[in-house]
């Protein structure tokens, strides 16, 4: 369960970033919304759902792909560049592209998560020096890097590494580690690197490669974080498991069904000289039986529809925290409302699943869908260009600007009672064109 995410200088979000996904405080709308668990005598809650609004270009979207880059930097274990690219995210896999191209100030990336998983509070933190925007043969350097584990501190690192109380995860150490710390703690500072991340290097190999993976499983396996939602394809993986794959496809085509597709099956097919399944639209024409690739058939909007779902059904089985761009994009928002109450759901959402999109459809600025501080903002200053993020719940509920439980958030939104939105009119370049000719 994702708790929180910091960036700073990532992009357009040259100041911190705070994407907060525990209840903000003096909220009670749609308390049912709210994910609990208690680790010891701490009770942790987190939102189950989050949308995020503002114009284009506002950067709704470096806010995901901030989150995919700490991913990607956190599973390869360095700050060096991928050698392999698999996002649309250029910026995950060339780092240079990360620093705010709108200074020319060397200033540091930094990067802070807090999650829950496994019944363990983990926060982890990451600073580091790439040089400026799309600066080349640059000798980058972690400056600063942090662990703690249920509000304990586990290592520190700036120059070198400080250990902190290993009492709290001994069970997870490897053996002899606690009683070697100080030789420990000295061969570690002695073969630090630079560009590599001492969580998944020195610490994993001498110390804890349990606790480690279990860190690198929940990003790799429950942090799901889809970039762009219109490049993506879910393609089942066929394997010995046949009845799992049998119930996955027959719940895949009971959605398409309710979602609207009636003419006809759908389901995943490895063609024959072919290693990956691919998606067809079934067919039963008299006596028989016929396949076509489902992008001849179906349409757009359908297709996203397919493909989305299983990362649906995936999130809600598996308690997963599902990040993606453009989730509502060619898909009809009654179909939308029935998947956010999902996950608002109790009695569905058993494993505390979270969904975290951003939109431009106003339709989920409603008081009876979403919380006031599940409802996110994005703004982009016209004049530095930097963007800023805030919760509608950041108001308040007094005064001239407060915002009370109930009100027409749709109507505030649109007259910008809470900014990020942006007035558009591109009247006065046609009636130049009229004006002066013009062929195109």
């Amino acid at each position: 369960m994702l708790l929180e995410f910091r960036a700073k200088n990532y992009k357009s979000f040259k100041d911190e970033l705070v994407f907060s996904m525990t209840p903000a405080p003096k909220q009670t709308d749609l308390n049912y919304s709210i994910l609990k668990e208690k680790i010891g005598l701490i009770e942790y809650r987190g939102l189950s759902s989050a949308v995020v609004y503002g114009p284009n270009a506002s950067g709704k979207t470096n806010i995901i792909g901030a989150m995919e880059t700490l991913k990607d930097i956190i599973l390869r274990g360095n700050i060096r560049n991928s050698e392999s690219v698999t996002s649309p995210n250029a910026a995950s896999h060339f780092l240079e592209l990360i620093p705010c191209c709108l200074t020319q100030l060397n200033e540091p990336i930094e990067f802070a998560i807090k999650f829950i998983e496994n019944g363990l509070a983990f926060n982890y933190s990451i600073s580091f020096d790439i040089g400026g925007f799309l600066v080349n043969n640059y000798a980058r350097k972690i400056l600063a890097e942090s662990l703690t584990v249920n509000g304990k501190m586990i290592f520190s690192r700036d120059k070198t590494i400080n250990f902190g109380d290993f009492g709290l995860i001994k069970d997870y150490l490897i053996d002899e580690s606690e009683k070697n710390r100080e030789g420990i703690q000295s061969i570690v500072n002695n073969s630090l690197n630079d560009e590599e991340l001492f969580l998944l290097n020195g610490f994993k190999v001498i110390l804890s490669s349990k606790l480690v993976s279990i860190i690198t499983e929940w990003f790799e396996k429950k942090f799901v974080v889809i970039y762009r939602a219109d490049s993506h394809k879910s393609i089942q993986k066929y394997s010995e498991k046949k009845k799992e794959n049998e119930l996955y496809i027959r719940t895949l085509n009971e959605a398409a069904k309710a979602f609207g597709i009636n003419s006809n099956a759908i389901s995943y097919i490895v063609p024959k000289d072919a290693s990956e399944a691919n998606l067809y639209s079934l067919f039963e024409i008299g006596s028989k039986k016929m396949a076509v690739p489902a992008e001849y058939f179906e349409s757009y909007g359908t297709m996203r529809f397919v493909y989305e779902f299983p990362l649906v059904i995936s999130a809600l089985l598996n308690g997963e925290t599902l990040v993606i761009d453009e989730f509502d994009a060619s898909i009809h928002p009654m179909a939308l409302m029935s998947i956010i109450n999902m996950f608002h759901n109790d009695d569905i959402n058993k494993k505390n699943a979270q969904l975290i999109f951003n939109t431009h459809n106003p339709i989920f600025l409603n008081a009876s869908l979403f919380r006031r501080d599940e409802i996110k903002f994005v703004e982009r200053d016209d004049e530095t260009h930097l963007s800023t993020h805030y919760s509608l719940s950041d108001f308040g509920t007094s005064g001239k600007n407060g915002v009370r439980k109930g009100e027409d958030y749709m109507n505030n939104y649109f007259v910008s009672r809470y900014g990020a939105i942006k007035d558009i009119d591109f009247s006065p370049l046609f009636e130049n064109i009229s004006e002066n000719g013009a062929e195109i």
